[in-house]
């Protein structure tokens, strides 16, 4: 069956890195200020994937992490990371912006336990390399360094080779970057990104080769194409074989407000180097042998009751769909305090969504993502929201509140403030967003819903909540945007948070979530 590849998973899955190991592949994405973190996909076809696992919990239990004395790590913690399977065992590292370290995991198994330690250094956008009985790592901006580490790789290896390897001497607007690096046949290619300063502003894709490390490195632009999807390059990424010998590289697409995508592209060879795509562009639909025919995957972003029986230690695992947004108090949620409801209780105030603890999200999933939620708001004190909101810098969401004993639901969005470029507000935005309507109710248990529509770019989303049997629309369209404040893709997030007097709890309960399907 054909499947389509503009892009090949349409939600925010950025900088992959994909290995196989016998037949089955594996690959992992960035994930930020979520938790848990380092989410690793798996697939038997490269085409469909499905969630298998997380490689932490937590990373560095420090008050940014855990939305504490108003800070956070929106558009930090762990970026790139690179995965690599040696000698029976797999390791993952990664570099985190906010903590200035590097982070190795191993396991000898995917599914973990994993083992944590550091690498001594920071090192960004890293790729280890297993050369026989040494290692290594690539890395950088504009100049790629190679550095050879410690058996144990607890750092560089005294008089061990460090060089630079690739220097971006063009006009560019960013340097080479997002390094991958791996040994093919003896010969050793560096993947790479960078944006050229030509006018076109579009990330392209480029490979280096050497017979050795110590060599010179020699290369060119390998792929310059945006699917015809606003003159966003499909760049960044590795290669890896099938069984039979086919070779792919797994790239991603910056696709608006919805994320950053991945996109599979065929490679072939010539003269030892690879040819990306059909003719410099990448095929709209593909096919690929499955390993494991008949495979039913998971789906990627999912509906749930919130009915869960704890484990044995009386902890509780919800689904591999949800994660945290930063490190979230344990002791402030349960899925078994009312069986069928996630329940939220607030212990400070905060003055927007966006630093509310223990928000429970999902990624969007396009073209279109329709959601609803039931929420029983009894026990919410005055001046507290709990909703369900379109994560981002520019957020929007829908919530029930109360204000002088009165009940009411409000939609209240982030509205672009043009002066704050692509990064955002410096410092992150403390002030509140602008309530842009209200509806009274007087029922405390409410039904809502929001519809992000991320079709060829539209990026809106709209506000509902239930009134009988129809769903009233409350307040305007709500625009989406990318940038880089969180960098990440628009996420759904359940919430309740304070503004007055902590204490008050709400229940979420029915959540469920439709998508058309993309195949």
């Amino acid at each position: 069956m054909m499947h389509k590849n503009d892009p090949l998973i349409y939600s925010d899955f950025p900088d992959p890195d994909v290995i196989r190991v016998d037949d089955t592949y594996y690959m992992i994405s960035t994930t930020m200020h979520m938790f848990p973190g380092g989410v690793i996909l798996r697939s038997y076809d490269l085409l469909n994937w499905e969630i298998l696992t997380y490689v932490f919990d937590e990373l560095d239990r420090n008050s940014a992490s855990k939305l504490e004395e108003g800070q956070n790590i929106y558009g930090q913690g762990m970026w790139a990371p690179s995965m690599r399977y040696h000698n029976g065992r797999f390791y993952i590292c990664f570099a985190a912006n906010d903590t200035r370290k590097t982070y190795l995991y191993q396991s000898e198994q995917i599914t973990g336990p994993w083992e944590k330690s550091e690498i001594a250094g920071f090192y960004h956008d890293s790729s280890l390399l297993f050369d026989e009985d040494r290692i290594f790592l690539v890395y950088g901006n504009t100049q790629i360094h190679l550095t050879e580490l410690l058996s144990d790789l607890s750092g560089p290896k005294p008089d061990g080779l460090d060089r630079i390897i690739i220097t971006d001497q063009d006009h560019v607007s960013l340097g080479y970057e997002g390094s991958h690096i791996q040994k093919i046949n003896g010969k050793y290619y560096v993947f790479l990104v960078h944006w050229l300063a030509d006018g076109t502003k579009r990330r392209t894709q480029a490979c280096f080769v050497s017979d050795s490390l110590e060599g010179i490195f020699t290369g060119k632009d390998v792929l310059d194409d945006d699917h015809g999807f606003q003159n966003a390059g499909i760049a960044q990424g590795g290669l890896v074989d099938t069984p039979e010998g086919d070779w792919y590289a797994m790239l991603f697409q910056d696709h608006g407000a919805i994320g950053r995508c991945p996109v599979l592209v065929p490679v072939e060879w010539e003269n030892d180097f690879p040819v990306f795509g059909y003719e410099g562009k990448v095929p709209l639909e593909l096919e690929v042998r499955s390993t494991k025919q008949n495979h039913s995957y998971a789906p990627l972003t999912d509906s749930d009751s919130f009915s869960y029986e704890p484990n044995p230690d009386g902890s509780v695992s919800l689904k591999n769909v949800w994660q945290w947004n930063h490190i979230p108090d344990n002791s402030l949620w349960s899925v078994t305090d009312k069986p069928g409801a996630l329940r939220v209780t607030t212990k400070e105030t905060c003055t927007n969504v966006v630093m509310a603890k223990n928000m429970l999200t999902q990624r969007m999933m396009g073209p279109v993502s329709d959601i609803t939620v039931q929420i029983d708001a009894s026990k919410i004190n005055e001046g507290d929201f709990a909703g369900i909101c379109a994560l981002q810098g520019c957020y929007g969401w829908i919530a029930v509140t109360k204000r002088d004993g009165q009940y009411s639901i409000v939609m209240t969005e982030k509205e672009l403030d043009t002066d704050e470029g692509i990064w955002g507000p410096e410092g992150g935005d403390k002030s509140p967003g602008t309530e842009q309507a209200s509806v009274s109710v007087t029922d405390t248990s409410v039904e809502l819903r929001i519809v992000a529509d991320f079709t060829d770019g539209i990026d809106e989303v709209r506000f509902f909540y239930k009134n009988e049997n129809d769903w009233k629309q409350l307040g305007p369209v709500h625009k989406l945007y990318f940038r880089l404040d969180h960098f990440m893709g628009c996420r759904v997030g359940l919430f309740l948070y304070s503004t007055q007097k902590p204490g008050g709890s709400a229940d979420f309960m029915s959540y469920c979530i439709i998508t058309p399907l993309y195949k």
